[in-house]
């Protein structure tokens, strides 16, 4: 899956990597992990300026298109028309995260343009604050926490700027954003009903946890052992008493936004590279017109097999981590021009896949016995869109079916532009604050940059790709239910750690000291997974976002099955604590275990034990370590979520009015893209 936010992608020799090219894993998916990355010490020399703005938790970069210039014009076309297309879908993203999010970004935004009184007193800029968060969060909930945000201003101050804006805005929607209703986008606590206490838009009033597990428990798929994605690409909602499905397509929900996506992709068909990736955007256009699942699986295989070309492009509903049970996607686009050089270097991970499974510590039943189609490049991104943006994963690997995967392949991609703006703006700080000691603090500075672009890539190429379902045993999403996510993302990780620290990796020319690079690794993920990510949680919450969870019980895990031979020790020194790594022998044996036993929960779909293992160490939080922590985070000023304004390709023409070449400019401010994307890209103003 795409991606992320750990959102991200790489690895390599000591070759040479291009400058800045760090980044944390992530699989598919979509996670934003750079309260690691700004550790990473940069110096920027070049006179582009990389930072838009900053602003309660997030700051906002630009990042450029390498190899732009290059592309002919043709190619150019596909990548302006796959953007636009891309960028029509937008508000889809919005309405899916939460019923009341356009009519409240719609009504925030007349007020930011047309206010004419004070703009310089604390109530506005706090006015000011929150618009930026819900233009980055895609809605009115936290990009990552899921919890609502909070508007730091009263509700009497936003009437008085509505009055003076005339500017209306419904009660309900009004009330929602100051009081305590539909307070978590995402709820995937234990015990609950966690569909009827998530507040995404991707069930009715009404529907619960039960009717959605029944309702597609009686759905079959005509070939069981190529199954359907059921509920991918629909609303799930009660009417007269029974449920039904609102699907997304041209003439249906969101129908007048997918208009305008087939619109400009029927353009990108008319300048496509080569006859595969025309053939598989047919296959997405009948797909949004009809919104059949079986086209939908037929595109994937399609756009798996089209491997050829300098661009490439991600495009529907596609990830599944903003539904409770894993089971609708989120509308994304990213549009990708390949770095041919940095691909070439790091395809010798996709050459030794099979050595990989047959090496792993899997049980022999679990292992794939013939791994195949996994592509693996290095991307420059020309354009994100939806669940991809402002928010992005550095990495990707689709598509998400698990036959699809095992009987032709997946795609995975390093978005290389994006991580080398994120690497411009680093520091060491938190390196030093939470760093053991002098030699793992020299550790990552020699060797971390490598390391994390080896775990990425072993996450994306080697994790997703690995493992196999028990005959009988249902998708994941329908047996582990709410860990199904937390799950995968774990396992993939694990894949990564247990081949961090191996000597293959040397044997293939990718490190030259594998012990140091492992070593390395095995730090940070430890001191990640334990401390430092406990600075994107408030005292008191528990951990709810897949990847964190992830990162956590795998670490807990770790910590405590290693206890007897004090494999991690727990150290206090002046009042601050840290944790140290004594033996990375037995810390892989460890990793080793845990990967076998999480492969084993996900290929026999055994809930109980995902629920002990999720629940027992990727949830609750030491809260006096936490304490610890947020105090000595306080001391740095670098906001620890990163997200990025798009550039803006303009194209040009002659006298006769014929597309001569597109230029790449870049917006003013995160502000000024925000207001114009929703002046242009407005085709969803009444839903409901």
């Amino acid at each position: 899956m795409l991606a992320t936010p750990l959102k991200n992608i790489k690895r390599m020799k000591v070759l040479v990597f291009s400058l800045g090219l760090v980044l944390l894993f992530t699989i598919s998916c979509l996670e934003d992990k750079s309260e690691t990355k700004q550790d990473t010490e940069t110096a920027s020399t070049q006179p582009f300026d990389y930072k838009v703005d900053q602003f309660a938790d997030v700051k906002v970069l630009r990042y450029q298109i390498p190899g732009w210039e290059q592309l002919t014009l043709k190619e150019q076309q596909l990548v302006y028309y796959l953007t636009q297309a891309g960028l029509s879908g937008r508000d889809i993203m919005w309405d899916q995260n939460y019923r009341h999010n356009l009519s409240i970004r719609k009504a925030l935004e007349s007020v930011y343009v047309n206010f004419k009184g004070d703009r310089t007193t604390e109530d506005w800029e706090a006015f000011e604050t929150y618009l930026k968060r819900v233009w980055f969060s895609n809605g009115i909930h936290h990009h990552y926490s899921n919890d609502k945000l909070e508007p730091g201003f009263s509700s009497d101050y936003l009437k008085h700027l509505m009055d003076e804006t005339q500017t209306e805005l419904r009660d309900d929607a009004f009330a929602v954003i100051f009081n305590e209703a539909d307070a978590k986008k995402v709820n995937q606590a234990k015990g609950i009903d966690n569909v009827a206490l998530s507040a995404v838009n991707f069930y009715g009033p009404g529907v619960t946890n039960t009717d959605v597990i029944e309702f597609y428990a009686a759905k079959e798929s005509p070939d069981p052992k190529r199954p359907l994605s059921f509920g991918l690409n629909s609303q799930l909602v009660k009417e007269n008493g029974g449920l039904r499905e609102r699907v997304y397509k041209s003439g249906g929900l969101y129908g007048a936004a997918i208009d305008e996506i087939l619109k400009w992709l029927e353009l990108a068909q008319t300048v496509a590279e080569n006859e595969a990736q025309a053939n598989a955007l047919g296959l997405l256009m009948d797909y949004y017109r009809t919104g059949d699942l079986q086209t939908w699986d037929d595109y994937n295989v399609a756009w798996t097999k089209a491997t050829e070309g300098n661009v490439d492009y991600i495009n529907s509903f596609i990830e599944v981590y903003n539904d409770p049970l894993g089971y609708r996607g989120s509308y994304e686009s990213i549009v990708q021009i390949n770095d041919f050089d940095m691909s070439q270097k790091m395809k010798v991970l996709s050459e030794h896949a099979q050595w990989f499974e047959d090496h792993s510590p899997l049980m022999d039943a679990h292992k794939k016995k013939n791994v195949v189609g996994v592509t693996y490049k290095v991307v420059n991104v020309a354009g994100e869109a939806g669940d991809a943006s402002p928010s992005t994963p550095i990495g990707v690997n689709l598509p998400n079916a698990n036959w699809i995967r095992k009987e032709v392949g997946s795609k995975s991609v390093s978005l290389g532009n994006i991580i080398h703006a994120s690497n411009q703006v680093g520091s060491t700080g938190r390196l030093e604050e939470f760093a053991h000691d002098d030699e793992e603090i020299e550790l990552y500075r020699q060797h971390y940059e490598l390391a994390d672009k080896l775990e990425t890539a072993l996450h994306e190429v080697i994790g997703h790709a690995s493992g196999q379902l028990n005959p009988g045993v249902g998708e994941t999403k329908e047996t582990l239910k709410n860990y199904a996510s937390t799950l995968e993302e774990g396992r993939a990780d694990l894949v990564a750690l247990y081949y961090m620290y191996s000597p293959k990796l040397e044997e293939l020319g990718l490190v030259d000291d594998w012990q140091a690079v492992g070593k390395a690794s095995y730090n940070e993920y430890i001191a990640n997974g334990l401390m430092k990510q406990l600075i994107r949680l408030k005292l008191g919450d528990d951990v709810e976002e897949a990847h964190m969870r992830n990162r956590q019980w795998i670490s807990a895990w770790a910590f405590d099955k290693g206890q007897a031979d004090n494999v991690i020790e727990k150290v206090t020194r002046d009042g601050k604590t840290y944790f140290n790594i004594t033996n990375y022998d037995k810390l892989r044996d460890l990793f080793g275990a845990l990967l076998r036993e999480t492969q084993r929960i996900k290929s026999e779909g055994d809930y109980a034990a995902a629920e002990a293992l999720v629940e027992g160490y990727g949830v609750k939080v030491d809260q006096e370590l936490h304490a610890e922590v947020l105090d000595r985070n306080r001391q740095f000023k670098s906001a620890p979520y990163t997200g990025y304004v798009n550039p803006v390709l303009v194209p040009e023409t002659d006298a006769n009015g014929d597309m001569v070449r597109i230029k790449v400019t870049q917006p003013e401010s995160f502000v000024s893209q925000m207001l114009d994307y929703s002046k242009t890209y407005n085709f969803l103003p009444e839903v409901n």
